[in-house]
């Protein structure tokens, strides 16, 4: 399934949904009309785990095409928020995870060019979160040096704790689509959660894909544009740590838990690896993609 959360109306409360024939399916709604309670709300829905899944996608299957009146609405007519608009944690970042990457990094930035040996940890508060469409703001104030980063997103739907790399994608509940915005200028005595962590800076959308669609999350293209020109563009098999080891690395001393997200780190092509180097301004367009999940579309706007 592909889950969202939407606003059926500006004014309307947030609730959870799937995308399905150029509808979004509301399916608290939907499992009224079958008989099946369901939340309304994305986290709740991940919180009761497999159970909840199949139940929605067999309601999905047996009503398709022939929706439950007032169950489905044209997608065009609803605002999509970020799936999880309001993360219960701090986001897992992951810092240095693309080869390419490392080596722009240690070229401008305060990085090293030898290969990390572990995973590059850091974290973007959940107030960086926002949704499709919606403006990363321009703090000419803070930044001069505001940087892209796209990313495959991670969403926990268990408990995991000491986990086993063999056992790692057995925890997921889905997959997602991260910018990881970047103010190069703001790196404080070599820590990045004011550079990564303002608020804004986590794009996040424009659904969430349950693990099932996705049975192998390193096959996937990744790409980014400014203004319509390609700036990043590769594949999650180049990830150093990939998905299920950083699953493992860090529920070794960190727990995981339902709705927890980690951002799985940035292939080359931001702007601080560039000659000369480029960063985002009021005006520009930032439109970010990975396979099989969807495309994310925001301005830069100042504040």
């Amino acid at each position: 399934m592909r889950l969202v959360t939407f606003r059926a109306h500006p004014t309307a409360a947030a609730r959870l949904g799937a995308l399905a024939e150029g509808y979004v399916i509301d399916l608290a709604l939907l499992g009224c009309a079958g008989g099946v309670d369901l939340p309304d709300d994305m986290l709740a829905f991940i919180d009761l785990g497999p159970v909840a899944v199949a139940q929605a996608s067999k309601l999905m299957e047996a009503y398709r095409g022939a929706w439950p009146v007032g169950t489905a609405l044209p997608q065009e007519n609803v605002k999509l928020l970020a799936p999880i608009p309001r993360p219960r944690k701090n986001i897992f970042g992951i810092g240095l995870n693309y080869v390419e990457h490392v080596a722009e990094s240690s070229r401008t930035l305060d990085t090293s060019a030898d290969l990390p040996k572990q995973p590059v940890i850091f974290s973007k508060p959940p107030t960086t979160v926002i949704g499709p469409g919606d403006a990363i703001e321009h703090n000419a104030k803070i930044t001069q040096q505001l940087d892209w980063e796209v990313e495959l997103a991670v969403i926990m739907g268990r408990r995991a704790s000491r986990v086993a790399e063999a056992d790692a994608l057995s925890y997921v509940f889905g997959y997602s689509v991260m910018l990881d915005m970047s103010a190069r200028d703001c790196r404080r005595a070599g820590q990045w959660i004011y550079s990564k962590g303002q608020d804004t800076y986590a794009p996040f959308g424009p659904c969430i894909v349950t693990a099932d669609e996705i049975p192998d999350p390193q096959v996937l293209d990744l790409w980014l544009t400014v203004n319509g020109e390609r700036k990043q563009g590769s594949n999650t098999r180049h990830m150093l740590f990939k998905v299920p080891f950083l699953i493992s690395d860090i529920s070794a001393g960190i727990t995981l838990e339902p709705g927890d997200i980690i951002a799985t780190g940035t292939p080359e092509g931001v702007g601080a690896g560039r000659k000369p180097q480029e960063w985002l301004w009021p005006g520009d367009v930032v439109v970010a993609c990975v396979e099989g999940i969807g495309t994310l579309r925001h301005p830069v706007v100042a504040v």
